[in-house]
């Protein structure tokens, strides 16, 4: 008999593999991770499958977004910048956190939700979910 896995199942399947690759990075890099941890983790293909580079530029960001990851092309292997806004350059370890958070559609492309981010971040600081998305909430509301 076949068994029958549900959208339910999927989305539950991506945010574990997203939590264990969170740990991985606590694992490898941390526990305190900090900017040259993050330049590190950046080049490290086990943990984040394509190239990123950061850059601090508003431009392409929405009114209000704090950060977000786009694709240089059509081929996701040709890399992605993680476009962090400039508020953010003297607050590294807000940058950082924004910077983990968008790893998640580097890794796994627009299939990635909220629930992945978080999953994947929290496991990365050793934080509960919960106090992760407390952290983003505050970091989001310094642009407001």
């Amino acid at each position: 008999m076949a068994i029958q896995l549900t959208a339910e199942d999927g989305r539950q399947s991506m945010e574990a593999h997203a939590a264990s690759k969170g740990a991985e990075i606590r694992d490898k890099y941390g526990p305190e991770i900090g900017w040259g941890q993050l330049q590190e983790i950046l080049k490290d293909r086990t943990l984040v499958r394509y190239p990123c580079e950061l850059v601090f530029d508003s431009n392409a960001l929405v009114p209000g977004e704090c950060a977000n990851a786009q694709p240089k092309s059509d081929d996701p292997a040709e890399g992605f910048t993680i476009y962090i806004h400039p508020f953010f350059v003297s607050q590294p370890a807000d940058a950082l956190a924004l910077a983990l958070y968008q790893l998640v559609v580097v890794n796994y492309g627009p299939f990635a939700s909220a629930d992945d981010a978080e999953a994947f971040s929290a496991a990365a600081f050793g934080i509960s979910k919960d106090e992760l998305y407390d952290r983003m909430c505050q970091i989001a509301d310094q642009l407001t």
